[in-house]
């Protein structure tokens, strides 16, 4: 039997974590300048993340954009934990329902992030800025197609 196109795609897909992460270097606000469109950021514009650490250990996410229908920002709070793989966390949003978090690049002292999830579904580019030179954003998205990713269904910013 011949193999889809599709699941070819996803045998291809380079989805391993950077090997060196700290994530103190990591928590903070990221701006999102680009990412694959979902529902649950469908219509959002100047989208954040920000990332602090809890009480118990576990990471604070708090994600924010613009939705132009409401004419306001919109935000979810949830939360992450760690794993045993550097640079992979688990997030959630609703109730203990956890999805893949992998940091798959990042530019020098942590002034962006390539992040995808354990599939093609999820893909964002992040920047400790709201913009980025053309140079480091076509970095990033060589990096992102060398990874097997379709850049060309990124929605930027």
């Amino acid at each position: 039997m011949e193999a889809t196109s599709d699941s070819r795609e996803k045998c291809r897909l380079d989805i391993r974590p950077v090997q060196e992460f700290d994530l103190q270097k990591y928590l903070g606000k990221w701006y999102e300048l680009a990412r694959y469109e979902h529902t649950f950021e469908k219509g959002l514009s100047a989208c954040t993340a920000e990332y602090s650490l809890r009480d118990d250990g576990k990471i604070r996410v708090l994600n924010s954009g613009f939705d132009a229908a409401k004419g306001k920002r919109s935000q979810i709070i949830g939360k992450a934990k760690t794993t045993d793989t550097i640079a992979r966390l688990r997030v959630s949003f609703f109730w203990f329902f956890y999805s893949d978090y992998r940091v798959l690049a990042l530019g020098d002292g942590y002034s962006w992030a390539l992040v995808g999830g354990s599939t093609d579904k999820y893909l964002w580019i992040l920047s400790r800025t709201d913009t980025l030179p053309k140079e480091e954003m076509d970095k990033i998205l060589a990096e992102a197609q060398r990874r097997g990713y379709d850049t060309s269904r990124l929605h930027f910013n």
